[in-house]
């Protein structure tokens, strides 16, 4: 079962979030898997991929946003890039770029450092592109660091994500993130600002500590149960579990029950591989029909795979071109 619960904590500045995915996740694989080009994530990339996609869940659940969350992993080793996309509705997709040159090293086992950043170029960035773009609209983007002050490669995306909150929002974060070939799952637990409209501050009697980096000691008590969750407590229990477990004696709320479930979803369709192919132009275009009888072009998210031959590409590049998609569909 997938699922998301939000929740607060009763009069303490505390927010969280638990997401777990499992049948959505075993479908990202099964479509990798059934790619002859491409065969299944290894096993090091399948975890980043699902802990990316947990990670892009919890953030997406805890903002008021209609759009896309994109987070996004280029590396400098065997993983070039690795994607997560997440709709406000939570459905979400995921891909990967891997060097093929290095796919032994992929198989051997790697940490952070060696995945994605051997020689220090690794980056994380976090885009909000809004369903709503009007003229001039650019999306936000965050540029995470892969590595500490001292520049030593962070040992896992939920460090990178937590150093990210506390540098770039100003928020104390944790963040617990799992996945294998099974579950995909995280938990997130954040500091709400006690200044502010509708806020908390009332019930604290010094605001300025309360909302210093470090210094909340309701967050600071609660931050220490949840970053005691093993991950392989976080992969077999189920999420009303883990509450439980961690908070029992936490004046804990449970927020959003009826929320969407996080689902597998693609956005692909013929008419913007249509689009795409009009970009390149029509030499170019019919050049490849030219070589190999038609252009095929495969979706990177879930595999689906569009056909355009000599009359499809006559189609396209016409001045009285009927919408793309309608004919020779495969």
């Amino acid at each position: 079962m997938s699922e998301i619960q939000k929740f607060l904590f009763d009069g303490l500045p505390v927010r969280g979030a638990i997401v777990r995915v499992d049948h959505a996740w075993q479908e990202v694989l099964r479509r990798r898997a059934a790619n002859t080009e491409t065969g299944p994530y290894p096993p090091d990339v399948t975890r980043l991929l699902g802990e990316m996609a947990a990670a892009g869940l919890l953030l997406q659940s805890n903002i008021n946003f209609e759009g896309a969350l994109v987070l996004q992993i280029q590396g400098d080793g065997p993983l070039r890039l690795a994607v997560a996309e997440v709709q406000s509705n939570l459905e979400f997709r995921v891909t990967a770029n891997l060097d093929p040159s290095q796919r032994e090293a992929l198989a051997e086992g790697c940490d952070l450092a060696t995945l994605v950043n051997q020689h220090g170029q690794g980056r994380c960035a976090i885009t909000l592109d809004a369903d709503d773009k009007r003229p001039g609209y650019r999306p936000y983007q965050g540029i995470v660091s892969l590595c500490d002050e001292q520049g030593e490669t962070l040992p896992d995306l939920a460090a990178i994500l937590q150093q990210y909150m506390r540098q770039s929002e100003q928020l104390d974060t944790v963040i617990v993130l799992a996945a294998d070939a099974q579950v995909a799952a995280g938990l997130l637990i954040q500091r709400i600002p006690v200044k502010g409209e509708a806020n908390l501050a009332g019930r604290q009697l010094d605001t300025e500590a309360t909302d210093a980096l470090g210094q909340n000691e309701d967050f600071n008590r609660i931050a220490t149960l949840a970053a005691s969750l093993r991950q392989d407590e976080l992969l077999g229990l189920d999420s009303e579990a883990i509450l439980h477990r961690l908070f029992w004696q936490e004046p804990l709320m449970r927020i959003g029950t009826n929320a969407a479930a996080p689902a597998f979803a693609c956005r692909c369709n013929r008419e913007r591989v249509a689009t795409m192919l009009r970009t390149l132009g029509a030499e170019e275009v019919e050049g490849i029909v030219a070589e190999r009888g038609l252009v095929e072009i495969g979706c990177d998210f879930c595999g689906q795979q569009y056909r355009f031959d000599a009359v499809d590409v006559g189609r396209l590049f016409s001045p009285l071109a009927s919408p793309p998609g309608s004919e020779h569909l495969q």
